[in-house]
């Protein structure tokens, strides 16, 4: 896990980079909604674990993005505050996991802050096996439909049950049962099949050609996080993250 995860950042958490990595546009040189699903290692020795996601929002037009995350040393965990979409995560290079572009981002933004605004568990953080920043963007997932992407198996709290032990998994093709985050299993067409034992992962991916092993994260034939460039004929059009 410790080699897969690469070096971690052994410096003090308040000399980390935090700048932008450059993934994201400049919200001013574009016009269209957009909406960006990130996740980065987590600082320090739990990063040969774990990754931290996050998901960013720009409206149509406007000159600033929305970061939609959960931090745990908030006495608020939830933030949904203006803020650069696609900072270092202390240290830890972000992977754009997910896209929406234009009329179908400008769709999944109302729901995606109807459910920041309906997450259950808003003043609740544990970093295990949670509710954590991964249970909160498992949830924004949940709520909305255009949004169609899962979330590595190194998300640790993805699992963690959203209202009940049992549930449509994220992606909503198949099904996900978690015994409060300890024990569980998702199956699924694109989730393929996981097991959760002590929020670690193990799971195979028949979509992608993969394997998903724990701290590691998944190793494919296919990228199951490949990001469509949008069309030059039609660059209002939605430039979804499918994972198909």
């Amino acid at each position: 896990m410790v080699a897969c995860a690469g070096s971690q950042n052994t410096s003090h958490w308040s000399q980390a980079s935090r700048d932008s990595s450059g993934v994201a546009p400049k919200p001013e040189e574009v016009e269209e909604a957009l909406v960006q699903v990130y996740a980065a290692r987590v600082f320090g020795w739990r990063g040969n674990f774990a990754v931290h996601t996050w998901i960013a929002t720009k409206e149509e037009g406007a000159d600033t993005w929305y970061v939609h995350e959960v931090m745990g040393w908030h006495s608020t965990p939830v933030r949904s505050l203006p803020d650069l979409p696609d900072r270092f995560w202390y240290g830890a290079q972000p992977e754009l996991l997910a896209e929406l572009r234009g009329d179908q981002a400008a769709a999944a933004i109302p729901h995606i802050l109807d459910a920041v605004q309906t997450y259950p568990y808003p003043d609740r953080y544990e970093a295990w096996p949670g509710p954590n920043s991964n249970t909160f963007v498992a949830w924004l997932i949940r709520e909305t439909p255009q949004l169609r992407v899962v979330l590595p198996n190194t998300a640790i709290g993805k699992d963690y049950p959203a209202t009940a032990g049992f549930n449509r998994s994220p992606r909503a093709t198949g099904f996900q049962a978690s015994l409060f985050g300890y024990l569980g299993v998702t199956a699924g067409i694109h989730e393929g099949l996981e097991v959760n034992l002590l929020g670690l992962n193990l799971g195979i991916d028949p979509w992608h050609l993969g394997v998903k092993l724990p701290g590691i994260g998944q190793l494919s034939m296919r990228d199951p996080w490949a990001i469509p460039e949008p069309s030059p004929l039609a660059p209002t059009e939605a430039a979804a993250h499918l994972a198909d």
